[in-house]
């Protein structure tokens, strides 16, 4: 299995340095879904034999997934230019996820559902990730106990036992997306019908139902807030196709219209953009639908757009910094209010060092539009602060240096080179 480098994993010293102005033009191809992939090489343990993932983006969080199911006695093969992951999955599995490798991304609790479900057990570390705020697994835990799981933590680690988990009604109190998942991968083989009420509808979560369902699961309401889940005794591997991301592309789409340029995203599907595009269209953006692809365009100042994050089919909070950062040069004030991770605005510090003029109080953010802002050092937060972070180093003046450039490494592929390929001016520099 080909790694990436040590440091890549330690903490990079690279930076990002952008020169700033530069009008972005052309084409960009998407990869399939951070926020999907991972949880789809996890659901990869539910079936012994070869499963074969398609549209794997080239990030670096997919190396640390790939070492986690390694640990567990999983065979993982890479072959990047193909963007294809292979997983051999033996008979008998690990039910370990120790700490060095879970601490670096949340989404390795994802491997507790098929573990529980194909060994009786599982002792998960518990996660780390970005530090974007609070994110139990107290409705993890609750599902899986009514389920017949016995669940504890000890030094550090989240036991959990179950002979067989047996089927049950379940309400989640919030449409979690980390807990759809783990319950659903635990209920596709428990005994009886699972019912999930409440149950997230991120494509994310219909893309996982869907390869579940190739695999043998029988599966109903996918896409809706109620999953219906019937037992089966086994499931079998397959080949997938990652659903693309939508968030790399509302990405692109804002780099569109921040910069006034011209942006087709192609493998691209528009329908889970719905609220995003239609805020850039408020903004006087000029969009073009196609199915499978769109274009934003833009020649002036945006205008500023109020937003309200919710779970979908609401306004996702993972966009949430970079349309900050549009308002930060757009007409007028906005409001932004974040209603899913209350840690989101601590990245408006950085960008305010780019001149931006943002105030926030509680789960709001108020942000005045300038004409421009100015490069200097910034440090990336987490991924989409980072993702922020570049868009307004794309319209600063001078010279913007990003720092802990690892975060954006994480959830996006080949940005570096999409930007040039689009005009900008950007390198990236190790120190």
């Amino acid at each position: 299995m080909s790694t990436l480098g040590p440091s890549a994993y330690h903490g990079t010293v690279d930076t990002w340095e952008i020169v700033g102005g530069t009008r972005l033009v052309g084409d960009v191809r998407l990869t399939g879904a951070k926020n999907s992939v991972l949880k789809l090489m996890a659901a990869a343990l539910l079936a012994p034999g070869r499963t074969v993932l398609a549209e794997v983006p080239e990030i670096l969080d997919v190396d640390i997934m790939a070492q986690l199911l390694s640990r567990l006695g999983a065979d993982v093969t890479r072959d990047h230019a193909a963007g294809v992951v292979a997983i051999e999955v033996p008979e008998i599995l690990d039910h370990r996820a120790d700490y060095d490798l879970v601490r670096r991304m949340r989404a390795s609790i994802s491997v507790l559902g098929p573990l529980l479900a194909r060994c009786g057990e599982a002792d998960i570390a518990l996660p780390g990730g970005d530090n974007i705020g609070s994110r139990g697994l107290d409705m993890h835990v609750a599902g899986l106990e009514r389920m017949g799981a016995q669940v504890s933590v000890e030094h550090g680690y989240l036991h959990a036992v179950a002979k067989r988990l047996h089927g049950h009604t379940i309400w989640l109190d919030f449409p979690s997306v980390g807990a759809t998942e783990t319950l659903l991968m635990a209920a596709v083989t428990a005994e009886g019908r699972t019912v999930i009420d409440n149950a997230a509808r991120e494509p994310e979560v219909v893309d996982i139902s869907h390869m579940l369902v190739e695999m043998g699961a029988q599966i109903g309401g996918v896409g809706t807030s109620t999953l219906v889940i019937d037992g089966v005794e086994a499931l079998t591997p397959v080949h997938h196709t990652t659903v693309s991301d939508r968030i790399v592309a509302g990405t692109w789409a804002v780099a569109a219209a921040m910069t006034q340029g011209s942006i087709t995203i192609t493998n691209a599907r528009p329908e889970h953009l719905e609220i995003a595009l239609d805020k850039l269209a408020t903004a006087g953006a000029d969009i073009e639908v196609h199915p499978d692809s769109f274009t934003v365009s833009m020649d002036k100042r945006p205008q500023s757009v109020d937003i309200v994050t919710l779970p979908y089919p609401g306004f996702p909070t993972d966009l949430q910094p970079q349309f900050i950062a549009l308002n930060a040069i757009s007409q007028g004030a906005s409001l932004v209010t974040e209603n899913l991770f209350e840690a989101r605005f601590r990245f408006v510090h950085e960008l305010a060092r780019l001149g931006a003029d943002v105030q926030t109080e509680g789960h709001h953010a108020l942000v005045r539009g300038r004409p421009a802002l100015s490069g200097a050092p910034v440090e990336a937060t987490d991924i989409r602060a980072g993702a922020g972070l570049v868009l307004a180093g794309l319209v600063a003046d001078g010279l913007t240096t990003i720092h802990e450039v690892h975060h954006i490494d994480r959830g996006y592929s080949g940005m570096i080179d999409d930007l040039r390929r689009l005009g900008a001016q950007i390198e990236r520099v190790t120190g």
